[in-house]
């Protein structure tokens, strides 16, 4: 009963800051980075939740793949992030009445998954947006997972990397869906991790993708084994 009610109060929360923070950007459109990060810190107050950070991002990485499983996966990056982010959303997200403008404002990257022009889309904006030392994030899986075991990444990530050459940082965000279940309607007070692995260049090896993609299921699986002897 107690984690419903708290999984309440941080929808009523997240829609009214969400909204004054829309505003905010648009008012402020040069700031927009600065603004999505005090947003993200002051939820960590909000939700009750601590973020372990393991590593440290990478100055030449133009591009992170993050796994998966809860809104609060994007909430803890913008907290600690250095640099500005530009996430790769769909476009179903964009066309939610006012809250879509959460993608518009801060002029983030939505595709059609349905559309094979898609890529053609990502590629040129990603482009635009790395000209403006913006930082490009994915999730490679394409969905939400349940934190357990990452699902089959997509090939858009992959191409986008081989196509403009980028330097790849994968980045492990674990326990994010246990503090807070959207899909049940969950949610308690905990701590999130965050691993940021070793960069990778996709130049130097034609299995990147599929190599990193084990790399981060290892570290994810270790993060829940040791959180879970903790307990």
């Amino acid at each position: 009963m107690l984690s419903r009610i708290k999984a309440i109060f941080i929808m009523i929360q997240f829609v009214f800051t969400i909204l004054v923070t829309i505003v905010i950007m648009y008012i402020f459109k040069n700031h927009t980075h600065k603004i999505r990060q005090i947003w993200a810190k002051m939820q960590t107050y909000l939700i009750g939740f601590k973020i372990v950070q393991k590593g440290k991002p990478d100055k030449n990485a133009k591009l992170i793949l993050v796994n998966h499983q809860s809104l609060l996966d994007i909430t803890s990056l913008e907290a600690i992030y250095p640099k500005d982010l530009c996430w790769v959303a769909k476009k179903e997200i964009r066309d939610i009445p006012l809250f879509g403008h959460i993608l518009e404002a801060p002029k983030m990257i939505t595709i059609d998954r349905k559309d094979r022009r898609s890529l053609v889309k990502l590629v040129k904006e990603s482009k635009q947006r790395i000209s403006e030392g913006r930082v490009i994030a994915i999730f490679p899986e394409g969905t939400r997972g349940e934190g357990i075991k990452l699902s089959k990444f997509q090939n858009g990530a992959k191409f986008l990397a081989e196509k403009l050459d980028l330097k790849v940082q994968p980045v492990v965000v674990s326990n994010t869906r246990n503090i807070f279940d959207s899909q049940n309607f969950k949610a308690k007070s905990g701590t999130i991790t965050i691993n940021f692995l070793d960069l990778v260049d996709p130049k130097n090896d034609k299995e990147w993708y599929e190599k990193t993609k084990e790399n981060m299921q290892k570290v994810l699986k270790k993060e829940n084994e040791e959180r879970v002897s903790k307990q």
